[in-house]
């Protein structure tokens, strides 16, 4: 809530562990984060979402997908930061300091109350879901009303796309046309976008060295070639496509013997 603290609960059964599940996922993800390459597109991209972010002062903020690198900024402004990270994804204890923030669960059944959330920071998580349409239901469920969503993606014809030596080239990227139509049908209203990694993603370190040269040419003379597109969104009052209905299936699994290997 904003202008001050709130005490009211944030979630149904929700555990903050100290030790959470390491998968090679996530192992890749913390690997990559640690090479040079990782520190500077996460330094790239954090601006642009501190950018879109604003100020957290008072806010709820939650960190989706492995949000957990771009969630610093908000630690001391914020009212409560969470990091949701997706089961298949695995996740890590964060922050290193003080109790862990970290939730490991289904990103399309967050474990969170109606309206709980006042900013959602996405990042490796719309490419990586298998639904996308029930992810946003889902993110509208859970933004307070006029909350917003700073969502980061891969774009479809960046460059980052086309290599799969990095987390930004894994997943199902998105044009800015795509994502924007995915947002404005589930009751996001885009107000802000920004770009951001123009540099080759390679380990070179004379490529680092001109990341600033890569960044302020790419957007003069290619700006629909980022490699991410970032964008802030407000929710609207109203569901644009009502979530589905999850009906309940009773299966008989037939009570059969082993069987064993035929003779060919």
């Amino acid at each position: 809530m904003r202008g001050g603290k709130d005490n009211r609960p944030l979630a149904r059964a929700v555990r903050f562990p100290k030790f959470v599940s390491m998968t090679s996922d996530v192992q890749r993800l913390i690997g990559y984060y640690k090479t040079p390459l990782g520190r500077m597109s996460r330094a790239l991209v954090r601006e642009q979402v501190i950018g879109l972010a604003g100020d957290v002062t008072g806010q709820r903020v939650l960190g989706l997908g492995f949000a957990s690198p771009y969630l610093r900024f908000a630690l001391a402004p914020a009212e409560r930061v969470l990091a949701f990270m997706p089961a298949r994804q695995g996740a890590s204890a964060w922050p290193r300091e003080g109790p862990s923030a970290t939730v490991l669960c289904d990103p399309l059944e967050m474990p969170l109350t109606d309206a709980a959330i006042d900013l959602t920071i996405a990042i490796h998580a719309l490419e990586h879901v298998s639904d996308a349409e029930e992810l946003m239901r889902e993110l509208w469920r859970i933004t307070a009303p006029n909350g917003h969503l700073v969502i980061v993606v891969p774009r479809r014809r960046g460059l980052w796309a086309q290599f799969d030596n990095t987390p930004f080239g894994q997943g199902n990227p998105y044009s800015g046309g795509q994502l924007e139509k995915l947002l404005r049908d589930h009751s996001f209203v885009p107000e802000a976008s920004r770009d951001a990694l123009y540099l080759p993603p390679i380990q070179s370190g004379l490529v680092l060295k001109s990341t600033r040269i890569f960044e302020k040419v790419g957007r003069v003379i290619a700006p629909a070639m980022s490699g991410v597109i970032c964008v802030r969104a407000r929710k609207e009052a109203f569901p644009a496509i009502p979530r589905r209905l999850k009906a309940e299936r009773f299966v008989r699994v037939p009570g059969l013997a082993t069987a064993t290997a035929r003779t060919l």
